[in-house]
């Protein structure tokens, strides 16, 4: 079934709508939350909201992909978990690494100080759009999705020490960017 067909589904508030999103998307989205919340419980939770959660948000202007969508849906919402369950202590899973290694280019900041996410954000995909295909692919998938490092290094046919070195020369080059647009580290 394509994206379209299933949007049309959530429109046409056919409860087959999250079946299909499940046959097409489930291992995906399942994937993002595991990697995150780094327990099957948690994860079907996750899984369960972020349905809720296209159920109820699917926008006017309908997405033509609607695996980007799903994803940022399925994250915030591991995010979400993972701060509930991990609020006072360090958690397993991949997401405290990949933090880690931003939180050196970003500032030090806590999970107290907030920070302006939008400049922030803003900056970063600036960054991104100048990287080469197979970088940004690196950067998103580990600082986005929360891949471990041997999944990224599969992917990219990369030794898992090339992919450290990768992402450890692009945060310095990041942290260049930012500091060049006038970002304050």
């Amino acid at each position: 079934m394509t994206d379209h067909e299933i949007v049309d589904l959530y429109w046409a508030r056919s409860e087959n709508a999250i079946t299909q999103t499940n046959v097409k998307y489930g291992a995906y989205c399942r994937k993002i939350a595991m990697n995150i919340v780094a327990n099957d419980e948690d994860s079907e939770e996750c899984m369960n909201d972020t349905y809720l959660s296209a159920w109820n948000s699917m926008p006017e202007e309908r997405p033509d992909l609607l695996a980007p969508y799903l994803a940022a849906i399925t994250r915030n919402h591991a995010l979400t978990i993972y701060r509930k369950v991990h609020s006072q202590k360090r958690g397993a899973g991949q997401l405290p690494l990949a933090l880690d290694e931003l939180i050196e280019v970003a500032g030090s900041s806590s999970t107290e100080e907030e920070v302006d996410l939008t400049l922030l954000t803003g900056h970063i995909n600036s960054f991104l759009g100048l990287l080469p295909a197979d970088n940004r692919i690196a950067f998103v998938r580990r600082y986005f999705y929360v891949d471990t490092i041997s999944d990224i290094a599969g992917a990219l046919s990369m030794s898992e020490a090339g992919v450290k070195s990768l992402l450890f020369r692009l945060r310095q080059k990041l942290r260049e960017f930012l500091e060049k647009e006038g970002y304050e580290l």
